[in-house]
């Protein structure tokens, strides 16, 4: 099933690839887009919430529970790894933790999840991100490791501006001078 619905090319319609991993145990809500080539390895430890979009290439490793709740987006080869080894014991003992990604986040093209992070709410994890540490609500984070770089304010809808991390606006300020 995995190559025939996930891991090709092929543009099998989003609905589809959500009720074959309903099928297999998944819990997955209203409006969720699952684009092709997406390696889910245990769909019963996977809960979904309503308007989630998970791109291309995306990679879940699903050894723990892995909760994404709505109007999240997991963009291009993102990877939510719940698994790991202690490398300190000789017999390299796997561990493995939950993944939680809270409503309204954002976790950008290749960025790498670890076992047992929680992405708090609203909080966007830049591109290539490497997130080894719980991300708190409404944090703008970047790097390897991920670190904060601003907290996330919305503009007003006036003139249909677009919200922007705070770094960004305090240069646009500095511009106006």
């Amino acid at each position: 099933m995995r190559f025939l619905f996930f891991q090709n090319a092929f543009p099998w319609p989003s609905p589809l690839r959500c009720a074959v991993l309903r099928a297999f145990g998944a819990k997955i809500g209203r409006g969720v887009v699952i684009r092709a080539n997406v390696n889910i390895s245990f769909p019963w430890r996977l809960t979904i919430g309503d308007h989630v979009w998970i791109g291309e290439d995306v990679g879940i490793l699903t050894l723990a529970p892995v909760t994404i709740e709505s109007n999240v987006c997991i963009s291009q080869r993102a990877y939510l790894c719940t698994g790991s080894h202690d490398f300190r014991r000789e017999d390299f003992k796997l561990q493995v933790a939950p993944i939680t990604v809270r409503e309204g986040s954002w976790i950008a093209a290749a960025s790498f999840i670890a076992p047992g992070i929680e992405i708090g709410s609203g909080a966007i994890v830049s591109a290539g991100s490497v997130v080894f540490a719980n991300v708190t609500p409404k944090m703008f984070v970047r790097g390897n490791p991920a670190a904060v770089i601003s907290e996330i304010r919305k503009h007003k809808v006036d003139g249909q501006k677009p919200a922007i991390p705070n770094e960004l606006r305090a240069r646009e300020k500095s511009c106006d001078i």
